[in-house]
């Protein structure tokens, strides 16, 4: 119920709270939960608006950031302020400006409501075809609200500046971090590439949240002399490119997941190299310089009439 009337009759926004609020001292999120409701049923808005939360928060920086913002902005016919203003977001003031002890709708880590009913305010404007596949969404599932990621009160949101995102996502992901200062790996760490290049952060209908529907074609993005169709193909090029490759980066040339031999020998074990006299032992063509590929040239598939070993 609390979720359809956030919904219903907020505006998005958020805010991070940096501290508990007043009322997180004397009641519990339950309680929370049901005066918000009740006060949402009321409906009693200030008819002054963000005029009337000034009186108290005009000395926050923080909270005047807003205006700063494009949700701050009167003159956007789709804002917050365009209507209800402060409330839009946070919801009906009621008795909230007699002391500050009546709750109002906070957000970020310290806020006593949950990511889904924080989420739903957002969500009541920010429902558009990037965000349809949020609900059951990776974030979602994990109950990660907005506020998480998303900075309102600021002038710049630094998950939506390339210079930053990389940061944001990183603060969660630390195993992508890790594997992104690998000595191969995506261009991340220089924020010529970001990660919803190839991630939908919102959530879609393929595996990782990726933006295309499968790996491949998500890859194929960038790696277009990847594609085939090639006369000669390398089965698990075809399949999954991630089958060898680590996207976030590897120890390995060109993000390998294991060094070849050992990476092909996964498949090719029984294929008589490593017991070839001529193979097998140090510094020959097995072992030595790019291994396998010495002669296996074109993993990623041949077109030429005499390359059925991927040899050309």
């Amino acid at each position: 119920m609390v979720s359809i009337l956030f919904g219903a009759l907020a505006f998005a926004g958020v805010n991070q709270a940096a501290v508990a609020a007043k009322w997180d001292d004397k009641m519990s999120p339950a309680e929370v939960e049901k005066v918000l409701e009740t006060k949402f049923a009321e409906g009693k808005y200030s008819p002054k608006g963000a005029d009337s939360c000034m009186m108290c928060h005009r000395r926050s920086d923080k909270v005047k950031a807003i205006f700063d913002n494009v949700h701050g902005n009167p003159d956007n016919p789709k804002g917050p302020m365009a209507g209800l203003q402060c409330e839009a977001c946070h919801g009906p003031q009621g008795s909230h400006n007699r002391g500050g002890r009546e709750p109002m709708i906070a957000f970020g880590d310290n806020s006593s409501l949950s990511a889904e009913l924080q989420n739903s305010v957002c969500m009541s404007c920010h429902k558009d075809d990037k965000r349809m596949a949020w609900n059951g969404g990776h974030h979602d599932n994990a109950d990660v609200a907005c506020a998480s990621c998303h900075q309102i009160h600021t002038a710049s949101d630094p998950v939506l500046s390339k210079q930053t995102e990389m940061e944001v996502c990183t603060s969660c992901h630390t195993q992508q971090k890790t594997d992104a200062l690998k000595p191969s790996a995506h261009p991340l760490k220089w924020a010529q590439m970001v990660c919803s290049d190839c991630h939908n952060p919102h959530g879609t209908l393929s595996d990782a949240d990726l933006v295309k529907p499968s790996i491949n074609e998500t890859c194929y993005e960038c790696h277009a002399e990847k594609r085939g169709p090639k006369l000669w193909e390398h089965a698990p090029v075809t399949e999954n490119c991630v089958s060898c490759h680590n996207p976030h980066g590897s120890v390995n040339d060109a993000m390998l997941k294991t060094r070849a031999p050992q990476l092909c020998q996964q498949c090719h074990a029984a294929d008589g190299h490593a017991s070839n006299p001529y193979l097998g032992g140090n510094n020959n063509a097995f072992t030595g310089g790019r291994s396998c590929m010495n002669c296996h040239s074109q993993v990623h598939g041949s077109n030429h009439p005499s390359g059925k070993l991927l040899q050309r």
